[in-house]
């Protein structure tokens, strides 16, 4: 893990330090998902569409914020890997679902998910806890 330097002048600056946090957590929670052979965008498409037989690939790439040119390679990545399948919605539209290797996958993401949520937490103090989801979502707008 990478620490922020004492003498670093950027270090007071809110949106520097956010920054390296949230950089240094995608660094960490993406190195426990390739022990089982994901990214994060390909386990947080399994955790968005587990248990929906409804969801299309645009509406997960704008729930997820990626891009169409992005979610053609990826949606094709997690179906070789036999973890979606494509079910036709209606005549123009098809969804994204989790086949049964998908479900076992996403057992694993799940798992592996809170165990780095649970660490990530015990990192703040405890009583800054309530206030850090609040703080986070404010920044999102």
């Amino acid at each position: 893990m990478t620490h922020i330097q004492s003498n670093d002048p950027l270090a007071e600056l809110p949106g520097y330090v956010l920054r390296r946090a949230a950089n240094a957590m995608m660094g960490e929670l993406g190195a426990r998902l390739a022990a089982i052979d994901l990214k994060i965008s390909d386990a947080s498409v399994l955790l968005l569409i587990a248990g929906r037989s409804d969801m299309t690939s645009s509406e997960i790439g704008k729930v997820l914020d990626i891009q169409r040119a992005n979610m053609v390679p990826l949606l094709n990545r997690l179906e070789a890997a036999g973890l979606i399948a494509r079910q036709p919605l209606d005549r123009k539209s098809q969804a994204i679902v989790l086949t049964p290797a998908g479900q076992t996958r996403l057992g694993e993401v799940q798992a592996i998910t809170h165990a780095f949520e649970a660490d990530l937490l015990a990192r703040i103090p405890d009583a800054d806890r309530p206030h850090f989801m609040p703080a986070l979502k404010a920044l999102i707008g």
